[in-house]
């Protein structure tokens, strides 16, 4: 009965049996459907994310900001310019119990696991479950911080499950394509570590002073502390938390057998000292003014972001032996805030290289390069343009001028009226005394023979880039130059004749090593040896027995001095056939200059200093001459300058009756290199009729005139 009603039960459950086993098997199939559906959708999900991955192909890849560094001629490094302190360093210049300490704090399994860790993801998850710490377990591995800290810093806080895919697989990817020791270095020199240091070299540097290869033990262990939390484990603001730290890492270290129990112990032991290396003004370590202005070109050349980030290595044409002699020179004698600025350029004129700049007195408070930026009147030094300008067409030293002052010109919209320093003149003068002396109406009226427009070229073809208005004043020096113009024009002379514009960046490479620019001085001939020459003689008379005595140094040398109106601007540009000088003095803001209580010209103020400069820089160097030339060939017959009766001598007059009143200078002319002035005596006079008797008169008489 009971099996026989167990039967029929069974009998009775078999159709309802065969249907669950139907529905059990299509919810199972329908789950695995959809677990594949579900599966497919998440892999095309996760495809999708690896879309548009950084390139990771080579190490350049995580190239990160680099600082461009510059360098003198002597191999001086004088700058670093970064946006972010960072310099990168192989892996044999970072000491290596810095590389152990920030493995064994970081990431113990480093050289296990295969980019990303699961069982530092699970012991991550357990101690941050199980631990009241203020500061959570992180399960990223090195590789996975590297990628964040550089390909991935644009999603670094896109806090999100496709970030964390992404940097997974890369860090997979990465770890299949370069070394474990590629890996550590590449991290070494990107992770951030406090106080704006990028990497191991800046931290070391701005924590101790020193390069990340000099690292201790203590040392390295506390820069790896760091970087947790680099604000909050700052050693120079939270030492007491830096050097808790350090411990740890100490003991991490110890942990995991990257130390011995005696290292562990001698170097817990040892206090926190730290000793900040500061970083000058912009990065600038030495000469900052000839640097300053080799960072503008760069930013002509490159991006901002090459400039600033691109690891460039710069090397110039600065000689630092020679920038010292500069910079000791020009502020010899004024070095108080009261005494005014002081700009020196010196450059080779054979090649173009500056060696030397001075662009004020204190970087940190003036930015303004007074060398390269000041547009300031060149007074008389400006003349040498307007003498070559006369020895090209053809007038020779000898020939005589009018010195006689003022003189005055009829041009638009008013008179140009020109008047000697010195008062008067002297009468008639010649082209080599004038020069010597600077005799401005001798000069005004040259120049207004000649063409103004002449001069101005003239200027423009020796090395003068700013333009210059063709305005008569400027045969005196009114239009407003640089120092380094001032040189470099000056430097056509020196060469005998060719010119070289000046240059100051050499080579640039990339952080490669490739090069990306290289200069290539190329000279042009603007003006013949012959002029070159013979104004090099007229010049060297200014420093012989001229007005620039005081820029005597005991060897062939030529040049100028020079004097704005009013004294305030004053200037010695100055040459031999190694090194052409500028130097310029005045207050940036234009007034009187007043050195010692007293007026400052260009001999008396700047003439001395070129002086100092030039004995120090040419103290080593061979006594040379001038390059040799022939004698120009000149014309004295083409040039008819006006004169004055004052400064002619009677045997330069001819005078003739004439309706013009007594003393009007009818005519001149050149008779052999003399001029000759026909001068009116007036209306001849009547001779009234002589009688044949009487009064026995003396006859006719001529009345001298």
């Amino acid at each position: 009965m009971s099996r026989r009603r167990a039967k029929v039960r069974r009998n009775k459950k078999a159709p309802y049996g065969k249907i669950a086993l139907g529905i059990g098997t299509a919810l199972i199939a329908g789950l695995i459907v959809v677990a594949v559906i579900a599966s497919m959708a998440v892999l095309t999900l996760v495809q999708g994310w690896l879309k548009d991955l950084p390139d990771y192909s080579s190490q350049t890849a995580f190239d990160v900001t680099q600082p461009t560094r510059i360098y003198s001629a002597d191999g001086v490094l004088l700058a670093r310019l970064y946006l972010q302190d960072r310099e990168s360093v192989a892996m044999s210049q970072i000491a290596t119990d810095l590389a152990d300490a920030l493995v064994a704090v970081e990431d113990e399994r480093f050289y296990q696991h295969v980019g990303v860790d699961p069982v530092g993801i699970l012991r991550a998850a357990v101690t941050n479950t199980n631990s009241n710490a203020s500061t959570p377990q992180g399960a990223s591995t090195i590789t996975q911080q590297l990628i964040r800290n550089t390909i991935l810093i644009d999603e670094r806080t896109d806090i999100t499950l496709k970030r964390k895919v992404r940097e997974a697989f890369l860090a997979l990817e990465i770890e299949k394509k370069f070394s474990k020791q590629q890996v550590l270095e590449m991290y070494l020199n990107t992770v951030y570590l406090g106080e704006g240091a990028y990497g191991a070299q800046s931290a070391a540097r701005i924590y101790f002073s020193k390069n990340a290869s000099e690292l201790t033990l203590a040392e390295s262990a506390t820069i790896a502390g760091l970087a947790q939390a680099p604000s909050a484990l700052d050693p120079y603001t939270n030492p007491k938390g830096a050097l808790a730290r350090r411990n740890i890492v100490l003991e991490q270290m110890l942990d995991n057998k990257y130390i011995t129990q005696a290292e562990y112990e001698a170097a817990v032991a040892v206090p926190l000292v730290l000793k900040r290396n500061n970083e000058p003004t912009e990065g600038i370590y030495a000469a900052p003014y000839f640097v300053s202005e080799v960072k503008r070109q760069l930013q002509q050349q490159f991006p901002q972001s090459v400039v600033f980030g691109g690891g460039l290595t710069v090397y110039t044409t600065l000689d630092t032996r020679l920038q010292g002699y500069a910079e000791q020179s020009a502020h010899a004698t004024l070095s108080t805030p009261q005494d005014p600025e002081v700009a020196l350029v010196s450059i080779d004129p054979q090649n173009g290289y500056v060696k030397a700049l001075v662009g004020g007195r204190d970087y940190s408070q003036s930015k303004f390069n007074l060398a390269t930026q000041a547009l300031r009147q060149p007074g008389s030094s400006f003349k040498t343009f307007v003498l070559v300008t006369a020895l090209e067409q053809g007038m020779p030293p000898t020939f005589e001028i009018d010195s006689s002052s003022p003189a005055t010109f009829a041009v638009t919209p008013t008179e140009w009226v020109v008047n000697n320093s010195e008062g008067g003149g002297s009468g008639m003068m010649s082209l080599a005394s004038a020069t010597a002396g600077s005799v401005n109406t001798v000069f005004a009226r040259v120049a207004m023979a000649l063409g103004i427009k002449n001069v101005a070229a003239t200027a423009k073809k020796m090395g003068v880039t700013t333009p210059i208005p063709e305005y008569p004043a400027i045969a005196l020096g009114a239009a407003g130059v640089t120092p380094l113009e001032m040189a470099s024009a000056y430097g056509t002379l020196a060469t005998g004749g060719i010119h070289y514009a000046p240059t100051m960046i050499t080579k640039v490479t990339d952080r490669t090593g490739a090069t990306v620019f290289e200069a290539k001085p190329t000279g042009n001939r603007v003006v013949t040896p012959e002029i070159a020459r013979a104004t090099t003689d007229l010049l060297s008379g200014v420093i012989d027995y001229g007005t620039g005595t005081r820029a005597d140094i005991n060897r062939p040398a030529a040049g100028k001095t020079g004097t704005s109106e009013q004294s305030r601007d004053v200037w010695f540009v100055g040459y031999t056939p190694q090194l052409v000088t500028s130097v310029w003095v005045g207050y940036p803001t234009e007034r009187t200059i007043y050195v010692n209580g007293t007026v400052a010209y260009g001999g008396s103020v700047s003439a001395p200093i070129w002086a100092a400069y030039m004995k120090l820089a040419l103290a080593d160097q061979p006594v040379l001459d001038f390059p040799s030339a022939g004698t120009p060939a000149y014309d004295a017959s083409k040039f008819n300058i006006p004169v004055t009766v004052g400064s002619l001598t009677p045997d330069m007059i001819e005078y003739v009756w004439s309706d013009l009143p007594i003393g009007t200078i009818i005519s001149q002319r050149n008779v052999n290199g003399k001029i000759i002035v026909t001068v009116s005596s007036g209306p001849q006079p009547t001779i009234p009729s002589v009688p044949t008797s009487g009064t026995g008169g003396s006859g006719p008489t001529t009345p001298t005139p």
